[in-house]
């Protein structure tokens, strides 16, 4: 029996290569496993790479959309202050016609008045015309009964 514990027995060196086997195994299923985790590891690594290079897109999007809005409300702004002055100068050139046009009937009143004033010293110098006739027939009419 002595002989036959020290050699190891058929059955436990099947054990023992079924048991290297097995460790073999799980061994090169490590191996693969340790392969597909490293992939898993790169791809995660890309991912996140991708996904930080979108949130930079996105930022440089919401920076552009906010430089487009600032630029859309200055040009708002301006629209505005242009609109201002457009009715500013709208008031302004009505109030240059209704001046003009109290001038004009100013200038129409003052072309009356120096023709009704014409008129009036016309009159007069005929009236005085008419004296001085009368004048000269009476300083005729004179001389000759002083004759």
């Amino acid at each position: 029996m002595m002989s036959n514990d020290r050699t190891p027995s058929r059955q436990h060196r099947q054990q023992a290569e079924e048991l290297r086997d097995h460790a073999e195994d799980n061994r090169q299923d490590a191996e693969q496993d340790r392969g597909a985790t490293e992939e898993h590891r790169m791809s995660a690594e890309s991912a996140r790479n991708e996904a930080e290079r979108f949130r930079r897109l996105a930022e440089e999007a919401r920076e552009v959309r906010d430089h487009h809005r600032e630029a859309l409300e200055s040009v708002r702004r301006e629209r505005e202050r242009l609109r201002e002055a457009g009715e500013t100068t709208r008031l302004a050139a009505e109030e240059a016609r209704l001046a003009a046009e109290a001038a004009r009937h100013a200038m129409v009143d003052s072309v009356r008045a120096t023709a009704d004033s014409l008129r009036a010293t016309l009159d007069h110098m005929k009236v005085v015309e008419e004296m001085r006739r009368t004048l000269r027939e009476i300083q005729g009419a004179k001389k000759i009964d002083s004759n």
